[in-house]
């Protein structure tokens, strides 16, 4: 049970039991009171003014819903006051993430967002040490890691991935001097990426999204840094820099090789030699948005998946092999929505976005879990899933380009 958060909203006193986690809401006009929640102060005036000054996409399948407008209102709250996002609101999550953050980037920047996009890029290229593998995750204000959590290999993969969609939808000029911009991140991360693939084509085992500690090379690490090289193939052709470019392109094709021969025989487990009902988020790591093709037997396994990861208030957990307590997660089943909306299933991800709307806290931010009878539970609103749906929505209702 996480613990208790209390919100002042307009001088009351609300205590949330049970649920950590505050809510933005959107209030047009100046002179509404802010909202206080675990010390974030978010201002009404300025927050409507940042979410006009993007672009909200609107899915008509999800009539009159606030998913996608809350989802962006809480990333901006959960931006402040450092500028770039924190997991989630309390405690624990008050803290950057690679993986999160790298979500927050691609979707702010699908959503007109550039500025704090690149907020994001410049953060990592801040924290990021000469070793260039990044942390579980770090403190907001860029001054190091909170605790002895470790190093994690996919955030290399996360980053360079994150910082090829902030720099995807900026005209070629603005591009180019966006990538000069981060090139000591983008050389630092490629040159440890490639560092990692060992003669049999795979990275070493390292703790990932489960973060916990492994013994064999998981999928989810391994598809990761192959998107980052992919990333980094993309971010070399904008800087016209063939050679490098070409290094990214036979790094990625040489893990993607490792992968296929390793996991796909097994049907792309969670882990090297695992078992084809062990299999999770990993799988669809190697698919788009994070791959820029598809591979019909990945792609068949994807589907596959949902039901070994399935709950029972009809969410997903993380993977087939996570524990049997009856929980869904809403970072997992919002990136299903998001690879499904990639592949051009628009119904499917439909469907778990309205499965996302339907199971949001009282106050309308998504949570990070929901029980077996269907209550949000634990810390609400999590930048991962609030990133997730703005980028399956701006998949489904891509608009103009920002």
């Amino acid at each position: 049970m996480a613990r208790a958060s209390s919100v002042v909203i307009g001088g009351c006193l609300t205590l949330l039991v049970g649920l950590v986690g505050f809510r933005a809401v959107h209030l047009p006009a100046a002179a509404e009171p802010p909202l206080y929640a675990d010390q974030v102060v978010v201002d009404p005036a300025a927050q409507s003014r940042w979410l006009r000054a993007g672009r909200v996409p609107r899915l008509a399948e999800l009539g009159d819903s606030t998913l996608v407008t809350g989802a962006l209102l809480d990333l901006y709250a959960l931006s402040q006051p450092a500028g770039v996002p924190v997991a989630g609101a309390a405690g624990p999550w008050r803290y950057v993430w690679p993986r999160d953050s790298a979500l927050a980037a691609a979707a702010l920047a699908r959503t007109g967002h550039q500025a704090d996009a690149e907020r994001i890029v410049t953060f990592w290229g801040q924290v990021q040490p000469t070793s260039g593998v990044f942390a579980a995750r770090y403190r907001p204000d860029g001054r190091g890691v909170p605790d002895d959590r470790g190093d994690q290999l996919d955030g290399i993969g996360w980053v360079l991935w994150g910082t090829a969609q902030a720099a995807a939808g900026l005209p070629e000029e603005e591009r180019t001097a966006f990538v000069r911009r981060h090139r000591a991140l983008i050389d630092r991360s490629t040159k440890t990426a490639l560092a990692t693939i060992g003669r049999h084509g795979l990275p070493p085992a390292s703790p990932d999204y489960w973060e916990v500690r492994e013994w064999r090379t998981t999928l989810a690490t391994a598809a990761l840094l192959n998107a980052g090289l992919e990333s980094a193939a993309q971010l070399y052709d904008a800087l016209e820099d063939p050679a490098a470019e070409a290094t990214a392109h036979a790094g990625a094709a040489r893990l993607a090789t490792g992968i296929k021969r390793f996991f796909g025989p097994s049907d792309y487990p969670r882990r090297l030699g695992g078992r084809a009902s062990t299999v999770d988020l990993g799988v669809g790591f190697l698919l788009p948005p994070f791959r820029s093709e598809a591979q019909p037997d990945v792609v068949r396994v994807w589907r596959q998946a949902s039901g070994a990861m399935l709950r029972p208030a009809g969410g997903l957990a993380p993977g087939g092999s996570w524990r049997q307590d009856g929980i869904s997660w809403t970072n997992a089943t919002s990136s299903y929505a998001l690879t499904a909306a990639c592949l051009g299933d628009r119904d499917e991800a439909v469907r778990w976005l309205r499965w996302l709307d339907q199971h949001r806290t009282p106050e309308g931010s998504l949570p990070e879990k929901v029980t077996a009878s269907g209550r949000p539970a634990a810390v609400a609103p999590l930048a991962w899933t609030a990133a997730a749906v703005i980028l399956t929505a701006a998949e489904l209702d891509p608009g103009p380009r920002p």
